[in-house]
């Protein structure tokens, strides 16, 4: 599923400790069968949705002494736990919504994820 959308957005590069998240159809139905539509559930607080990219993660500054000869151009990061393909279960108030060729997509940071689910667990 998560394929057919990283052709589209393969150009994207997501900057920082922020992931870019296509959202989950949000239809649901209830446990008396009553089908509720993405607009009520769009209300909720907490969504899911699968990752799509991921940026390079939470800057870090460099310990090193500066040295006129050395290159500093280079940032070094500290890596996130989310990765592509994941399901991910976040708060919806603090991403922000994009429209790119007709499809939804929400730039989510890091820290407003509460869950991962992935379908291999390798360690």
């Amino acid at each position: 599923m998560i394929q057919e959308y990283l052709n589209s957005v393969d150009k994207f590069v997501v900057v920082g400790d922020r992931v870019l998240i296509k959202p989950r159809d949000m239809e649901a139905r209830t446990k008396s069968g009553l089908v509720l539509p993405a607009t009520v559930q769009e209300k909720e607080d907490i969504h899911s949705g699968y990752v799509i990219k991921t940026g390079p993660g939470y800057p870090i500054p460099s310990n090193e002494i500066d040295e006129s000869w050395k290159d500093t151009s280079e940032t070094k990061y500290i890596g996130m736990q989310a990765t592509e393909g994941d399901l991910a279960i976040f708060l919806k108030g603090q991403t922000h919504e994009i429209e790119f060729e007709d499809e939804k997509y929400l730039i989510c940071p890091h820290n407003a994820i509460l869950l991962l689910i992935r379908d291999d667990m390798a360690v």
